[in-house]
Order: structure tokens, then sequence, then C-alpha cells
């Protein structure tokens, strides 16, 4: 039996000696390499934490002691050590999450895996204990130096020291990148402090000072490695980032030798008063094509060959939305020079490295600050540019408040392009990009639209980048750019009609990528004697008057998008067709205003009745419940 398998709870780590100790993080990483290759997932941050998680779970019980991780995506060896080793269904529906989930077991606290935000878990958690008098738990915030890049990390960190009388421990996870390298000021810092040379000069000579006293001196310094790095720090002065936030700052330490950083976290314990440890660690660590991967170190693969780490699933010919995006802005940008991409810690996956490449001046990614990024978009659009700010639909939420106060009301021109709109799969809750379409409605003068093929994708980021006046945004989902769909007729105000039935039964509205099911629904319903009218209203806020038009010449109006239908663009339309006076039936069919689990996108789709199978029967059943209207549509409003 090997050492990882007689793991089921932390404390099973007391009774290892320290070659055992060694043995599990070989087995963990091996485990690791071959059961995140079958299914996917973040393996280069996970081979990173090894030692640190063991160290961790050593030294602090959870969960009598509170764990928080930012973010989540770091926390597969966490799940080993806390009893969860069957990785045979990871990020699929019935297996683990890829995230900390409270579902799962009682050592996951924070499930959001939105970056930045641990800090103020940790704080509100260990004043809660404070409160309490349960002087003796301890909490443990686990920080990507990525994280350090948010704004919200240093709210965090001055309230943390306003008030020190607390057993706060942060463990600052550097291993110099967050999605990509890590970028800013702070990055530069700690880079710095990664590689002086005064300190590893220092920091090797006294390693090999030990190693000539063979085992017995090689012990002595492993167990006096943590008082060491304090010292040396004294003559590098690497507190001086922590200096006037009265927090005590231990490191740099090795994350990858287990003795030094359990002796690190030791002394954080036994301080009693919030203690900073800095951890360095490889992203990879362990896997040479991880390593080998400059550009994000194996951050999230897919099904992989364990030895190569070769992609097994075959290339696939259709373009991914974020690279077609990525093209489209290329060929927008090289004739017009306004234009500025932006992305906040992610310019792979939003498609803006080709812009960087040709245009490297103009690209900024400003780490994981969303507000900052839509408040400086408001700046550069004021100073006479046309920022693109790329970024998933999942993160926009964090910076609502400056989209409506500083862009918005500012009637700044600023195109936002949310990636991974509506159900994204496997990442589940934190991740489903399906707020946008209710959350954006709300801001006066924004203008929304929802590409369904390449062709509109081309089509309407051109036509956003030449509003100067207003907010707009284009939604794209994950996966890759389906087939193009014609229009049979482009209306007056943009509304694509793609399948027109006759006017006496069903306008079905599909925004953006739904317009697929709205066709198949069409042909369903032709099967049964019904005939349908299929709309793409390419600019789905606002509501456009042709929409009114056509759903007052029909007995039923379904609407289909894959965002919340609580403010979706369905209640948009209601209300706008009540304006008119028009009083046609309007059934919306979107997403339940529910957190949903981690799945395949068509089997969440199916569940929340999305499917088209399910929308044309709710169609045919509804139809049989309505009154023929005889001048004019009746007034029964149906709704799911």
């Amino acid at each position: 039996m090997s050492v990882l398998e007689t793991i089921r709870s932390p404390r099973d780590l007391d009774r290892l000696t320290q070659d055992q100790l060694t043995t599990l993080a070989a087995e963990i990483r091996a485990f690791l390499i071959e059961n995140v290759s079958r299914t996917g997932g973040h393996l280069g941050p996970n081979l990173g934490v090894v030692e640190l998680t063991i160290a961790i779970h050593r030294v602090f019980h959870s969960p009598h002691d509170a764990i928080v991780w930012d973010t989540g995506h770091q926390t597969y060896v966490h799940k080993l050590l806390t009893g969860r080793q069957d990785f045979s269904r990871l990020r699929k529906r019935g297996g683990l999450s890829g995230y900390p989930d409270r579902a799962e077991s009682r050592h996951d606290i924070v499930e959001s895996s939105h970056a930045s935000s641990s800090l103020s878990w940790a704080d509100g958690i260990s004043r809660a204990f404070q409160v309490r008098g349960e002087t003796d738990r301890h909490v443990v915030a686990v920080v990507g130096d990525g994280a350090l890049t948010g704004g919200m990390t240093w709210e965090a960190l001055n309230n943390i020291s306003d008030d020190n009388n607390r057993r706060l421990v942060i463990v600052v996870n550097d291993n110099g990148r967050s999605y990509a390298p890590t970028i800013g000021g702070m990055a530069r810092y700690l880079n710095e402090v990664r590689t002086r040379r005064t300190y590893r000069d220092m920091q090797k000579g006294s390693q090999r000072l030990f190693d000539r006293f063979g085992p017995p001196g090689r012990a002595v310094y492993r167990g006096t490695r943590g008082a060491l790095h304090g010292f040396l720090a004294r003559f590098v002065n690497y507190e001086r980032m922590y200096s006037n936030l009265d927090i005590k700052y231990l490191g740099p330490v090795d994350g990858h030798d287990e003795v030094a950083v359990e002796n690190a976290l030791e002394q954080a314990k036994n301080y009693e008063l919030p203690v900073l440890v800095h951890v360095i660690t490889q992203k990879g660590r362990g896997y040479a094509p991880a390593r080998a991967d400059e550009a994000d170190r194996f951050h999230a693969v897919g099904v992989i060959d364990p030895e190569t780490g070769a992609p097994l699933a075959p290339a696939s010919p259709a373009r991914d939305w974020a690279d077609a995006f990525g093209e489209d802005l290329v060929a927008l940008a090289e004739d017009d020079r306004r234009i500025i991409g932006m992305t906040a810690a992610m310019l792979r996956p939003v498609g803006l490295e080709p812009l960087a490449r040709r245009h490297p001046e103009r690209v900024i990614d400003v780490g994981i600050a969303e507000q900052h990024a839509v408040t400086s978009a408001a700046g550069l659009a004021f100073g006479g540019l046309h920022p693109v700010f790329a970024v998933y639909a999942t993160f926009l939420g964090r910076a609502l408040d400056q989209v409506l106060m500083d862009v918005a009301l500012h009637r700044a021109g600023v195109t936002f392009v949310l990636h991974r709109a509506g159900i994204t799969g496997p990442d589940g809750a934190s991740h489903h990009g399906m707020w946008d379409l209710a959350m954006l409605q709300i801001v006066p003068g924004m203008r929304l639209a929802s590409p369904r093929d390449g062709a509109t994708l081309a089509e309407e980021l051109a036509e956003a980048v030449s509003v100067q006046d207003a907010p707009t945004v284009l939604r794209l989902p994950k996966g890759t750019v389906p087939a193009d769909i014609p229009a049979l007729e482009r209306l007056e105000d943009g509304v694509d009609v793609l399948a027109r039935g006759s006017e006496s039964d069903v306008l079905v509205v599909a925004i953006g990528v739904m317009a697929a099911q709205g066709l198949e629904v069409a042909r369903l319903l032709a099967d049964e004697g019904i005939h349908v009218t299929v709309v793409d209203p390419r600019w789905a806020v606002p509501i456009a008057p042709s929409l009114i038009d056509l759903a007052a010449k029909h007995r039923l109006v379904v609407t289909i998008e894959d965002g919340v239908r609580v403010g979706g663009v369905g209640t948009r339309l209601r209300q706008d067709m009540r304006a008119a006076g028009v009083d046609t039936a309007l059934n919306e069919v979107g997403l339940p205003d529910a957190f949903l689990p981690h799945a395949e996108r068509g089997e969440i789709l199916a569940e929340s009745g999305l499917s088209a199978p399910a929308i044309a029967a709710d169609i045919v059943g509804q139809l049989a419940g309505t009154k023929q209207p005889a001048a004019k549509p009746a007034r029964t409003r149906v709704s799911d």
C-alpha cells in the first residue's frame, strides 16, 4: 500500500516520518499527473503546492483551524489529504469539483474561485473566533502571488493590521504566476526577492557550511532554516513591504522543502498575531512538460498524454471563440489606432495575445484587478482611445459599480467582451457566466450584443467599437465557434430573421448561440403543425422596435437565453411590450436563479429546460391552453 492510500484525514500525516513525507509528496505528484491527464483540470498549480499543503495540514488542525484558499484551483492536494482520492470524475457530474466545495467536505470553507477575496474571509473568520472567545483556533489564508494584484487583498491587509490581536497566518504562495506570469510593481518586487543574489549567495553558503558536517549537519540546517531565513532577511530588507502594516513577515521559504515550510508555519502559529509567511514555489514542479510550458506551466489542461503532456483529443478544425475574437480585434486595430486591448491577468484565455504580439504597446494587463481595469478604461476613453476590456463574464460582476458610475455615467466609449458567458460546464457555480444579461440591463445607455456565430461576431465587434458615447458589450460562450447561420432577412433595426412561419403562431426570440436551439425548436414544432418565426435580435439590449411589432402579430412569444430568467432579456421584452400596449403571451426560457453545479454544458442546459425538445413540448402545452385571439392577442400571460 502506498503512503497516499493510508491518508484518510489530515491527522494521518502526524505519524509519518520525514522519509515517508518525502515519499508522500512524490506519490501525490504522480497521482495528479496520472489522474488529471485523464480528466483535464488545473495541473500546474497543484504540482507546485504539494509540500506546502502537507506542511499546512501537519501544523494546523483543519477544520478546527480554518484554511482558506485563494484561489481554489490549487486545492487538489488539499482534497487528497482530506480523504477525497477518487479523481475518476473530477469536474464531471457526480465527481469532485475542481474547487473547494462545502458539500464535499467540512474542510472546505470558501467555494468561490474569484481571486483576492481570501484575506477578507480570513479577517472575518478570525474576528468571529476572537469575539466568540475561541482563542485556540487559527485561520490560515493561502494566497497565490497573483491575488496580491487585486485591491481587495490590500483593503483586507489594512483592516487586519488595524486590529492585529488575532491568530491569523497569511501564506503567500509565490510562484511568479497567476494564470500567466504575474505583472505589475508587486510582481517585480516579489521577483526581486526570489532572485536577489545577496540572499541566494548567503543561503547557499550557509547550506554548504552545514553540509560539511554530513547528515547531522544537514539535519541542523533543516531545523534552523526558518530562523536562518529571518536572519538573512535583515540584510536584504524583505520586510519593507509590510513594515508599515504591523504584520510579522517570515521568509522567503523554499516551498518545496517541507521541513523548512513546516518550521516557518510553526513559528507563525506560535506568534499568536497576524503573520505573513512568504513561500516560493514552482508551478508545475516535478513534471517536465509543465515546466517547459513557458506560457502558463500547464495551468489548466484537457486530456493529455501523461508521458509527454501532448493533448490526446484530436485537433478541432473549428475556431475557439477567443481565437475568433482575437483575429477580428487585430483586423480592426490595424485600421483604428484608437483601439486598446485590456485584460485582467488572462491575456491568452480572452484572445488578446495576437494583438499583444503585433502591437504590444496597445495591450494593457492590469493583473487581477477588474475594478481598476474598468475605471482605467473610462480614463482611456476620455483621453481619446477606445478600450476593449476582455474578461470572463463571471468576473465582470466584481466591477459593476465601475461600469455604472465610471463608464456609463460618463458616457464613455468602452467595449466589454465577456468570455465564457452562459454555462461554462466543469468549473462550476463560480465560473458560470450566467448573470451578465440580467446584471448589465440595469446600466443606463448599455448596448449589449450576443453573437450567434463567427460572422455576427465580426459584425458586432466592429459596430461596438464604433460607439463612442456609451458602453457596449459582446458576450461570447465557452467552446468552439459554430457554423454560420445565415439570415433570411435583416430588418431595418438590425434584427435577423432566421426562419419565418405563419404570423398566427409562435415568435421565438433566440439570444446569441441559442439561435441554433431556436431553429431546432421551429423544426420540431413544424412536425406538430405549428408555425414558428425565429429571430436573432443581434443587439439584445436595448429591445429593437421590430421585436415589439412582431410580438403583436403572434399568439405566443418565447425568448431563449443562456442567462438567468430573472431580469433577463425576456423580462425586458415583456416590459417593453407592456409599455407599447402589446399583450401577447410571453414565456421566458432561461436558467434558474440558482447556483448550478459543475457538469457538461449540455447536461446543465437540458436539466434547466433549455433543450430543444423540452422547449418545444412546453410550447405545445402552452398553445393548447392559450385562447385563439379574435381581433387581437389575448391578455393571458404565460410564464414558466
